[in-house]
């Protein structure tokens, strides 16, 4: 009986390890907790009380904040999948009001615009993928190394 019940503990530890695992990295706001924030009325100082601090904030001081969250699929010794991969996007005025809050997803390797709440249809300021894609080429090997 012995042999048998290891077995089956065996078995069941076997069919176990093949399940996938998911977990999830980041902070995304809820949308009950985003719908708080009122575009041209709420300001920098009110944001944490709301949706909470972000994960990352722009590249120039107050440009905006951005709140990324993604699930991960674990699956045996395989490489690790990201299902789904989610980034809000809140950006500020000159007077530090709330001027622009985006939602943007991943979908086939390409970034997708979800949701946009503006003020204005002449936004002026610069765009979440120009900030992350800015400083390409802006820099050389030498800057790297301090010579």
């Amino acid at each position: 009986m012995s042999a048998i019940r290891q077995f089956l503990i065996l078995a069941v530890l076997a069919i176990a390890a093949c399940a996938p695992v998911y977990r999830n990295h980041g902070y995304i706001p809820p949308e009950n907790d985003l719908a708080q924030v009122v575009v041209g009325q709420t300001t920098v100082d009110e944001l944490p009380g709301l949706i909470g601090r972000p994960s990352s904030q722009g590249l120039l001081t107050g440009s905006g904040w951005y709140y990324v969250g993604s699930r991960w699929r674990h699956y045996g010794p395989y490489e690790p999948d990201e299902i789904t991969r989610q980034v809000v996007a809140v950006t500020f005025g000159e007077t530090g009001t709330v001027a622009n809050i985006e939602r943007f997803g991943l979908e086939r390797g390409r970034v997708v615009v979800l949701s946009r709440r503006v003020t204005d249809s002449g936004v002026g300021e610069i765009s979440l993928i120009r900030q992350l894609m800015g400083n390409l080429g802006n820099f050389s090997a030498g800057q790297l190394i301090d010579e």
